[in-house]
């Protein structure tokens, strides 16, 4: 297990910079996940970590030491890719024990760490077939188990779970957790969803053009998020941003509606008030919080609860009933969501303001 450092990491592609001199420590046994949209600088800055990539600037240090001229063989990592890249005309057991070609091991000591391993990832009745013979998550097992049987000292993931089926992915999601549990290894996961984010992570760092905006744990982000970008990543259905103006007392939504509640000074009148839809739920005006109505033009049924998307003055909102009270098309509706669950943001900066 060790460390992992990145101190001021730059990368340039010509004259685009695509990473800007970010920092981060991953301590000794983290499950760190990096979540972000496509081309925030996510991939690259693993593939860096990996020695895949040079870095234009900056220093990275595994377990202390700087590795900034190593070789991707001698940083003692391990990594798993998004299109597993194993070989399909050897056995499960020899791409697993190809992760020790380069090793002065005994051949008796590669066979007892390749059958170590296949019993951790359940494949030991797997280990004379093909790739072709497996299914989408064996094949991703067998990846890992290629990284796993070197013993590294850290694990990097790089949207490992993207070319499943939504199933697969939930079950090689709780794998992936239990795995890194038993082991204790230092982990780094990329991915552009956010709940694999949140369900794998014990912190999560939020990207957007190759900047870090945000790193915490997951309760930490879905709480209490830093900027509209996070609030709105973090969590799903994705959270209501309402504009708003204050005024004496609370705020006037442009929307239609108001917010009672004690306010945040902001460096303008002009701000967002945001609300999760699971918080906004149809109800007449509380003493204090968040009123808005609109019009239900959809209805989405899950069972224990069911979204409603209202219109009010052209934008959409998100509320949540309860599974079987079910409102109907083109009903008018009044939503509400209380004071102490309300988030708020100034809109020109777009960064939170006081802490609810």
């Amino acid at each position: 297990m060790a460390t992992i450092e990145l101190e001021r990491l730059v990368k340039r592609f010509g004259p685009a910079t695509v990473v800007h001199g970010i920092d981060l420590s991953i301590q000794d046994g983290e499950f760190v996940v990096l979540v972000g949209p496509s081309g925030c600088g996510k991939s690259t800055t693993l593939r860096m970590i990996a020695g895949l990539e040079e870095i234009s600037d900056g220093t990275i240090r595994i377990d202390g030491r700087v590795v900034n001229e190593l070789q991707p063989r001698d940083r003692n990592i391990a990594m798993v890719f998004q299109n597993y890249a194993i070989y399909p005309h050897v056995t499960v057991a020899e791409n697993i024990a190809f992760g020790l070609y380069r090793s002065k091991l005994s051949k008796s000591e590669k066979r007892r760490r390749v059958e170590q391993v296949a019993e951790t990832l359940g494949l030991t009745h797997l280990l004379e077939r093909r790739p072709s013979a497996l299914s989408g998550g064996q094949r991703q097992r067998v990846a890992i188990g290629r990284a796993m049987v070197r013993d590294p000292a850290a694990f990097l993931f790089d949207e490992p779970l993207s070319n499943l089926d939504a199933q697969l992915r939930t079950q090689m999601r709780i794998e992936i957790k239990r795995l890194h549990h038993r082991l204790g290894t230092t982990s780094v996961f990329v991915t552009h969803d956010q709940v694999e984010a949140m369900t794998m992570a014990d912190r999560i760092v939020v990207m957007r053009e190759g900047r870090i905006l945000q790193v915490g744990t997951p309760l930490e982000l879905y709480e209490k998020p830093v900027d509209v970008f996070t609030a709105r990543f973090i969590g799903s259905p994705t959270m209501n941003l309402l504009p708003a103006s204050l005024k004496d007392g609370g705020a006037a939504l442009a929307v239609g509606g108001s917010v009672r509640a004690p306010l945040a000074s902001a460096t303008s009148s002009e701000i967002l008030v945001g609300a999760r839809p699971h918080d906004l739920v149809p109800s007449s005006a509380g003493s204090e919080g968040l009123t808005v109505s609109g019009t239900v033009a959809v209805v989405e049924t899950l069972g224990s609860e069911t979204l409603v998307h209202i219109e009010s003055a052209g934008q959409t909102i998100i509320g949540s009933a309860p599974g079987r009270q079910i409102p109907r098309i083109g009903e008018h509706l009044t939503l509400h969501a209380p004071a102490e669950k309300l988030y708020y943001f100034d809109k020109a900066t777009e960064k939170a303001l006081t802490a609810r």
